[in-house]
């Protein structure tokens, strides 16, 4: 197994592992902005050509650098004065500035094809390992992953989806027994992965 393959599998824990790695990718290129991009004029055109992020990305920057004391807010503020100077001229010459793309949702959509892409290639050695581990695909992505395979590899595909079908069939059983479990006449307590698999259900 090559390092990509390492990699992947080792994002296989609970849930959705390609979710967990796009979350990781998401936290660390805001970090990456915040601490080495605010003054890269590459960086900032981009967030000019958007005025900004998306308000899922504004916010979720934001809380990171409120969360994290070696960034805290400058960062952020430096970015948004610009943007409103950006904005104010704009209106001030009587034209509403486009509203482009977000930078970081156009960096987070390349990585998400990418991971799937990646895992597709890798499906042989990968599947035995999704299979073993508590990781369930989300629907996206288990969607995303057996478009390309019934292309490359119908046979796989197959096996894929019932793999998948069963992950999902022993969730639906732990959601229906954590449920149970609130039964004033129930005499134990939800266990770990009864507790876990609400999570887990929302995420898939």
């Amino acid at each position: 197994m090559d390092l990509i393959g390492m990699y992947l599998r080792d994002a296989m824990g609970d849930g959705c592992p390609v979710c967990r790695i796009l979350r990781k990718y998401e936290e660390s290129e805001i970090e990456t902005i915040l601490y080495e991009h605010v003054n890269d004029p590459y960086v900032q055109e981009k967030f000019k050509e958007s005025l900004g992020l998306c308000t899922y990305h504004a916010w979720k920057t934001l809380r990171e650098a409120y969360s994290d004391p070696l960034l805290g807010p400058l960062g952020v503020a430096i970015i948004y004065e610009r943007m409103l100077s950006s904005y104010v001229s704009s209106l001030e010459r009587g034209r509403i500035p486009e509203e482009g793309e977000c930078f970081l949702c156009r960096l987070m959509e390349e990585k998400e094809t990418n991971t799937v892409e990646a895992l597709a290639e890798r499906i042989g050695e990968l599947l035995p390992e999704y299979e073993k581990s508590g990781s369930v695909l989300c629907r996206r992505h288990y969607e995303m992953l057996l478009s390309i395979l019934r292309r490359t590899n119908p046979e796989t595909a197959e096996r894929l989806k019932t793999v998948q079908l069963e992950k999902l069939r022993v969730l639906r059983e732990r959601l229906g027994s954590f449920i149970d479990k609130f039964d004033y006449r129930a005499k134990e307590k939800p266990t770990r992965e009864e507790i876990s698999s609400l999570p887990l259900a929302i995420e898939a």
